[in-house]
């Protein structure tokens, strides 16, 4: 019985491994930053208090980091190996239940899409077949009569599990190799990326822009938290020595610069604020960064643009097109090849070596990652990725305001409730924020300081509530003097409008 056991919890512990091996290798295929044990560990660590993860890192031994999943990994699966035994389908509802947390923890991480699940099904699938093609010639060895044991039906049946578990152990080792050799390319990229664009600056918050509130977004965003939206399955890794950009078409003279003839011609650097076309009322998919890149005013300036073209279709190593107006390119708002963010060269993920950054428009007409190619042209001449997915030709940034405090949902002490959060009016700058509470009057919040009108602003208003349901709102008016309108719209064809709410329990 103890050689029974034994081999089902060996069979559970290959199985396990071989369904990690394959989702590793499906993330390091599509060069994602998480796989899913690495991502279930982030998972661990953000919801566990800071000093315990402080603890944890110090700590000789596995503990709550990579190495640690893994080994209480090893443990589930030596436990639904044996389970299998009983039946076999109890192994693929533990299967399930660890495809879920691998699941939510991948979705969880930032700028994760419904494609980042497909390590997780891949994983889930390998370990269920596994289980099932051990677990049955164990099943039919165990079958023999005691008194056939050691005969020539035994050692037949035996071989062939030994056969079974030799080819999942073998692919299971193949998988992980390729995952190596798969993620070679990113692992370089990431070595590489730390050593260019030493001139730039590191960036500098102004000290009144910051308005200091517990759990208000900060005013530079972390660049591990700045959204993320993924154009393809695959992201594209692309070294700074392989890297150029064309600018073409109707232009006098075409230019195309590698990474070095790009920097060597000088950075630009500010802050910004950039928005997605997705973003709901009160969603997160806004950052404000500090930016720095080379000028695309005097390159276009260079190449010479025709009478009559009035845009530049951008291309990005993916094949993501996207169309800027020429005129936003080449009117002194600061548009940009930026090479590096929050004074790093930027991530895979943003766009490393050079993207796109133009003030004043949505990220789906102007924040081009990865960009290889600009040709000068028409807008009755192409059709853009976005625009033919439903999306409006032009895409100006919305003016825009959110309540991250209260949070939507929380219970707070009656009596003075400070109530911020941040707005945006990217190329025009924000004049005032109105906050409203139970329908009462609008009352203008306090705002911080701001070092150009292409940044967010941080805004706060104390406000006194009774004990109670409450409900706030928030507006903002531009420097234009346009306010937020109230009407609710979808995100399709330009952009989501309308009044943040947020709804909160006082006691």
């Amino acid at each position: 019985m103890r050689k029974s056991a034994a081999a089902w919890a060996f069979a559970g512990l290959l199985a396990g491994f071989a369904g990690l091996a394959a989702g590793f290798l499906a993330a390091e295929l599509m060069n994602l930053r998480l796989d899913p044990v690495g991502a279930v560990a982030e998972l661990v660590h953000g919801w566990l208090p800071s000093d315990v993860v402080s603890w944890a890192r110090d700590v000789p031994g596995p503990s709550f980091t990579t190495p640690g999943i893994l080994l209480l990994g090893a443990v589930v699966f030596v436990v639904l190996g044996r389970l299998a035994r009983r039946s076999r389908w109890l192994p693929v509802v533990g299967y399930v239940v660890l495809a879920a947390l691998g699941g939510l923890a991948l979705l969880e991480a930032n700028g994760a899409s419904r494609w980042w699940l497909l390590p997780v099904v891949v994983g889930f699938v390998v370990m269920t077949l596994a289980m099932l093609l051990v677990g049955e010639r164990l099943r039919r060895l165990q079958a023999l009569p005691d008194q056939d044991v050691y005969g020539p039906a035994w050692r037949a049946r035996r071989r062939e599990v030994l056969l079974v578990a030799g080819v999942v152990t073998v692919a299971a080792g193949f998988a992980f190799v390729m995952a190596r050799v798969a993620g070679r390319d990113l692992r370089e990229v990431e070595s590489e990326r730390r050593t260019k664009v030493r001139e730039v600056t590191a960036p500098d918050v102004p000290a009144d822009a910051r308005l200091d509130v517990d759990g208000a977004a900060a005013w530079m965003t972390p660049i591990g938290s700045f959204y993320l939206v993924d154009t393809a399955v695959v992201r594209p890794v692309l070294r700074a020595q392989d890297w150029t950009v064309r600018i073409h078409g109707l232009v006098t003279t075409e230019i195309e610069l590698t990474f070095a003839q790009l920097v060597d011609r000088g950075l630009h650097e500010d802050w910004m604020t950039l928005a997605c076309v997705q973003n709901e009322v009160g969603g997160d998919l806004v950052g404000n960064a500090w930016f720095s890149g080379v000028l695309l005013e005097p390159l276009l300036a260079a190449a010479g643009p025709l009478e009559g073209a009035d845009a530049v279709l951008q291309t990005a190593e993916d094949g993501w097109t996207c169309g800027t107006p020429l005129a936003a390119m080449t009117d002194g708002r600061g548009a940009m090849l930026a090479v590096a963010m929050n004074g790093e060269p930027l991530t895979v993920e943003h766009g490393y070596p050079v993207r796109t950054v133009v003030p004043g428009l949505y990220g789906y007409v102007s924040a081009t990652k990865w960009v290889v190619d600009l040709e000068v042209t028409r807008f009755e001449d192409i059709t853009p990725s976005p625009t033919d997915q439903g999306f409006a030709e032009l895409g100006p940034t919305k003016t825009a305001s959110r309540i991250e405090v209260p949070q939507d949902g929380a219970t707070v002490p009656s009596g003075q409730v400070v109530v911020a959060g941040t707005a945006w009016a990217p190329g025009t700058g924000i004049e005032d924020v109105e906050v409203q509470v139970d329908g009462g009057p609008w009352a203008s919040a306090t705002l911080g300081g701001v070092p150009n009108v292409d940044t967010w602003v941080q805004w706060k208003l104390a406000v006194e509530v009774e004990p109670g349901e409450h409900t706030v709102l928030v507006r903002a008016t531009d420097r234009a003097g346009r306010q937020q309108t109230s009407v609710a719209t979808e995100v399709k064809p330009d952009g989501a409008t309308g009044w943040h709410t947020v709804a909160f329990t006082s006691t």
